[in-house]
């Protein structure tokens, strides 16, 4: 399938399938936090039909497990925003920091893409 979308950096994508891809934010919130997002440009999620819908939360729960295996907590925040008018899943790592909290650290442009190697090699559809 054809990518309506910019390519996402190279050294932050760790999963991609005909549909979907997840990278590393550039801009993380915190570590690990992960954007999955659909190829085509799609403005809103509601705009998917049910087989697509099916197919991205399948890779967001596949992701979410990668992730807190390989971060060794125990929660994962899902936030779903819509400023950008296009599909995508943000997938926060919850630490020590519970709550609205987590969003009030300033991020800062991701300079370490280790992680993308170590989602990558620990994810299996």
């Amino acid at each position: 399938m054809k990518r309506d979308l910019p390519q996402p950096k190279k050294e932050t994508l760790f999963y991609e399938d005909n549909k979907t891809y997840a990278v590393l934010a550039t801009h993380p919130v915190a570590k690990g936090h992960v954007v999955v997002a659909w190829k085509k440009k799609v403005t809103d999620l509601h705009l998917l039909n049910k087989k697509d819908y099916e197919h991205l939360m399948d890779v967001v729960d596949k992701v979410r497990n990668v992730m807190l295996k390989v971060l060794k907590i125990k929660k994962i925040y899902l936030i779903y925003m819509d400023e950008t008018k296009h599909v995508h899943w943000h997938l926060v790592p919850r630490y020590n920091v519970k709550g609205f909290n987590v969003f009030k650290h300033k991020p800062e442009k991701l300079k370490d893409f280790s992680l993308a190697g170590k989602f990558g090699r620990s994810f299996s559809i």
